[in-house]
């Protein structure tokens, strides 16, 4: 019987073990089929083209009016079910046993991607189960720049085109709808979600998705009056969409999360995380505990220091990012952090310049105070930059594959990673620091709220609750705008910013248990953004030959039952 006890130490604790005891069964290792690494790439290869142009059968009507919409219907759909049992078959006959480490490591993460399909296709199911999966598909269009022609007057007409068909299609497929994405769906078609992610800019934001489709007819009547009849229908395509909703909606109250028994699965088989969602909250509820004890020793130690105010002014705003950049890319290359390549070259900070009626949101509380946690997440070396490498990565796989929990595990250990690393000291920024705890509170609270979200065991407006209380700065639509995320993404990803994190923690604290005095911080960060962008228990595999994480993974197991 295995027993993992999980230890964290009292305060910057960096490192999570896993102590086995008892008897273990032996485990299932590697596949010893007969298909040879070259037949992993060929399948990763079909795996991706299938999953960008899915099969046809003919069950949409292909007219000029089709303009893409995904064919959901249920010959659509046991068609993709068909292939994806194909894809795990030929996973399965692959001879793994006898290739390196490295190409062991790929076969996982391959394995990993198609059994995410696999499990969308058959748990999540969101083209069934959820009005915001069409909801989605109807905002963006909106958003054109006019006037356009040629190709892109083509592109804008056929999108247009597409939103009654796409409303007709929502119509048929959902049968089996979940209440609370019911009431986000509702929510985000008739009001603003204050928070705006790749929205233009608007000084009065419009009210959901209906008000952008204002907002688009006022703009087609202005520079665009040839594009007003697709526009109005595209419209009243959408106003139709929620009439039917509410009158359906005493139908439609199953429960959203896809339940603890399909998340376990989803956890260790998609995500090759080590851990159940149980150890999970518990990881979770222990990060939080820890980051708001640093946060009040930083709050006292800073006690009589003035309060870190917010920029006053875009252009003051801007005038600190530059700074910052300038501050951080110093830092990375004369304390040896890590390297710069040379086609690394500017990189657009993440939170822009609004001025909004209701004030800043929670971003922005942090970001207009100072830039420096969000940058070194979601600029340099975090995502942008993590971006821009895997763009030059040619490798047929790894330079084609990309885990979550891995991306933003990365970015958040940056965060408190390059406090301890000394970028505050330098620099000489006391307060600054006060924000990178509360940063690090805000997704440790996603934790235990992303599980108890998809065990079904909290519903959105508990969840905002929940971190409000917890998180300073936090206001509701960040919150709502957040947890609804995490409920309708797959499952895992609010999740994976805390525990992507610890595990880049236990990485660290491994490779420089194994190196020893060899160790330098500047070759682990260069090596670990080398192996490209798989999952993190991979990478550890990987670059410590420690294989107690990896082991359970190679037992292929089946999808849990679906919810009824």
């Amino acid at each position: 019987m295995t027993k993992r006890i999980l230890l964290s130490g009292l305060l910057g604790a960096f490192a999570v073990f896993s102590v086995v005891t008892g008897a273990t069964p032996a485990q299932a290792g590697p596949p010893a089929g007969e298909r040879a690494y070259s037949d992993l790439v060929t399948l990763y290869d079909d795996f991706l083209e299938w999953k960008a142009n899915p099969p046809d059968v003919g069950e949409l009507n292909h007219t000029e009016t089709w303009g893409g919409v995904e064919d959901y219907s249920t010959r659509a759909v046991r068609e993709r079910r068909r292939r994806i049992d194909e894809f795990l078959d030929a996973l399965e006959d692959m001879n793994v046993a006898a290739w390196p480490r490295a190409q062991q490591s790929e076969y996982l993460a391959v394995r990993a991607k198609v059994q995410e399909e696999n499990f969308r296709l058959n748990i999540s199911k969101p083209w069934q189960r959820d009005p915001g999966y069409y909801v989605d598909q109807m905002l963006f269009v909106t958003f054109v720049d006019l006037p356009v022609a040629g190709e892109g007057l083509a592109v804008a007409r056929e999108q247009l085109k597409a939103i009654p068909v796409l409303v007709a299609e929502a119509k048929k497929n959902l049968t089996d709808v979940a209440a609370d994405y019911l009431k986000l769906a509702l929510h985000n078609l008739r009001n603003a979600d204050g928070v705006g992610h790749g929205h233009p800019y608007r000084e009065v934001p419009p009210a959901g998705v209906i008000g952008w489709y204002d907002d688009l007819l006022a703009r087609v009547r202005d520079a665009q009056p040839d594009l007003l009849p697709e526009a109005e229908a595209a419209k009243a395509a959408v106003v139709e969409y929620e009439r039917w909703l509410k009158a359906n909606s005493a139908k439609m109250t199953g429960k959203a999360g896809v339940g603890e028994e399909a998340l376990d699965w989803y956890i260790k088989n998609v995500k090759l995380m080590p851990y159940t969602s149980d150890e999970i909250v518990v990881l979770g509820q222990r990060e939080i505990d820890r980051l708001w004890a640093l946060y009040a020793l930083e709050l006292h130690r800073n006690r009589d220091l003035p309060p870190l105010e917010p920029a006053g002014s875009e252009e003051e705003y801007v005038a600190l990012i530059e700074k910052t950049d300038k501050q951080i890319r110093e830092f990375l290359v004369e304390d040896d952090i890590i390297t710069i390549p040379d086609y690394i070259g500017y990189l657009r900070a993440n939170v822009p310049w609004i001025v909004r009626p209701q004030g800043r949101n929670f971003w922005e509380e942090v970001q207009y105070r100072n830039p420096s946690p969000d940058h070194f997440h979601a600029v340099i070396p975090g995502h942008r930059f993590d971006g821009v490498v895997e763009d030059m990565n040619d490798h047929p796989i790894r330079g084609r594959i990309t885990d979550g929990v891995r991306n933003e595990g990365w970015a958040m250990y940056l965060e408190e990673g390059m406090l301890h690393a000394g970028f505050y000291a330098d620099y000489d920024l006391p307060r600054v620091r006060e924000l990178i705890y509360i940063f690090g509170i805000f997704r440790a609270a996603r934790v235990p709220a992303d599980v108890w979200l998809q065990r079904n065991e909290m519903t959105v407006s508990e969840v905002v609750d929940y971190w409000r209380a917890l998180t300073p700065y936090l206001d509701p639509d960040v919150a709502r705008v957040d947890a609804e995320i995490y409920l309708r993404r797959p499952p895992g990803y609010g999740l994976g910013y805390a525990m992507g994190m610890l595990q880049m923690q236990r990485l660290l604290a491994d490779v420089r248990r194994v190196e020893g005095e060899d160790f330098t911080l500047k070759a682990f960060h260069d090596e670990f953004m080398s192996l490209g962008r798989l999952p993190l228990s991979l990478i550890r595999w990987e670059m410590t030959g420690l294989d107690n994480e990896i082991e359970e993974f190679w037992e292929s197991e089946s999808l849990p039952k679906p919810r009824r």
